[in-house]
């Protein structure tokens, strides 16, 4: 089966289904397994590691450990 009838099969199904807890399960996994950004390298991120890459950034700030647009400007008179 390719990918659309894969696709069409499920939304099939998932109409049909009558527990909210089954709906919850999906929607979670969902959640959890679904690409919702991409790093400067083109490779995808699910939430949890999008939320992970953010507190670091975060954890980074925090402590001064960041450069400033000035300071890039002046950086990038010697390239």
């Amino acid at each position: 089966m390719d990918l659309e009838a894969t696709k069409l099969d499920i939304m099939q199904k998932l109409m049909s289904v009558t527990k909210k807890s089954l709906l919850g399960k999906i929607e979670n996994l969902l959640d959890k397994e679904m690409t919702v950004g991409y790093t400067t390298n083109g490779f995808p991120l699910n939430r949890e590691d999008y939320n992970n890459r953010l507190q670091k950034a975060e954890k980074q700030i925090l402590s001064g450990s960041f450069t400033t647009q000035e300071e890039l400007e002046e950086e990038s008179k010697n390239w």
